[in-house]
């Protein structure tokens, strides 16, 4: 089978408190000629960025989908993660022949698909699909900073870090938060229970 046929799949934001699950499909093909592909984690964010670029130029095909906050709440974030996964391969140009998950689950698709334990630091197509996750993922986080910067957003990403469970103490959970999450849940609860007092 040759490479063109290959996509990958990789998701971004299964621990933040807030916003959608991202994930990303790529099928790059034998001659994408993008160096420096890694797992998106390992690299800064100006090197994701300039990579994403090259992707999103260089591929035979991308996709970038998610499932937002609300669903994550209904489905849990596992269930919500195969739903941005499967979203995204069905979103692509081209119908691979084979997909390539990383980690050790894959959702339901219509083609065949294997899942490749650390496959976003060994498979070039995962690595390419788990840096357009990630950037995707992080504007929707600067973008939500903008309408709300004293959450700082733009700094944890939505992250549970100290300052984020800090704004959620001090202002509460937003719209966009996932009430399912154990700190935002507690969030919600202090809420209601200073409106009662």
């Amino acid at each position: 089978m040759s490479s063109a046929s290959l996509c990958g799949v990789d998701e971004a934001g299964g621990g933040p408190l807030v916003g959608a699950v991202y994930a990303a499909a790529v099928v790059l093909g034998p001659d994408h000629g993008i160096v420096g592909l890694a797992d998106s984690k390992k690299l800064s964010e100006a090197r994701r960025e300039q990579l994403a670029a090259l992707i999103r130029k260089q591929a035979l095909a991308w996709s970038i989908a998610s499932a937002s906050a609300a669903e994550i709440d209904q489905l849990n974030i596992l269930n919500a993660t195969m739903l941005a996964m499967r979203r995204a391969v069905e979103g692509l140009a081209i119908l691979p022949d084979e997909v390539l998950v990383d980690g050790n689950r894959v959702p339901a698709l219509n083609v065949p698909a294997r899942a490749i334990v650390r496959g976003d630091a060994t498979v070039a197509e995962i690595s390419a699909a788990s840096i357009l996750a990630k950037t995707a993922r992080d504007e929707s986080m600067r973008q939500l900073h903008q309408l709300h910067p004293r959450y700082g957003f733009d700094r944890h990403k939505g992250y549970p870090t100290e300052a984020h469970l800090q704004a959620l103490e001090q202002w509460g959970a937003l719209s966009e938060h996932r009430r399912s999450f154990g700190p935002v849940k507690q969030a919600l609860q202090l809420g209601q229970r200073s409106l009662f007092q």
